[in-house]
């Protein structure tokens, strides 16, 4: 890591320890320094939340899916999954009761979108990810 870049991430490690945005800083975090694929924790489909695996389900079936948002390329910004070629992710929504927007929930599948090589859960809106397990 290049001298500027130590300083940099120092600066921001040091912000977060005294009190800037947690969720900031986790992705921060994460983004520089991402967990080996193998530490990524995980979460069966059972435990999802009800909207998580009807979400899922949809996922396998293709569809049909409420949002237009539903199925578009997910970018990996932050840099938590693992790193794939442009188009290889894609987000879905997992539904909130009592929110009227698309809310924080999402599924996020690396591969062909009926047959994915994997899908990750976030209830943070991006900031953490559990790897789905069957």
């Amino acid at each position: 890591m290049a001298q500027d870049d130590k300083k940099k991430m120092t600066k921001r490690i040091r912000a977060c320890f005294s009190g800037v945005a947690l969720v900031f800083c986790t992705t921060l975090v994460q983004a520089r320094f991402p967990l080996p694929v193998e530490s990524t924790p995980t979460v069966s489909v059972a435990e999802l939340p009800q909207q998580g695996r009807e979400t899922y389900k949809l996922i396998r079936q293709g569809g049909p899916f409420r949002y237009s948002k539903d199925g578009v390329v997910f970018g990996n910004r932050e840099r938590i999954l693992p790193q794939r070629q442009r188009g290889y992710y894609r987000e879905y929504t997992v539904e909130t009761s009592g929110v009227n927007h698309r809310g924080a929930r999402r599924i996020v599948c690396g591969g062909p979108p009926r047959t994915p090589d994997g899908c990750y859960y976030t209830g943070d809106h991006y900031a953490s990810f559990r790897k789905i397990v069957e």
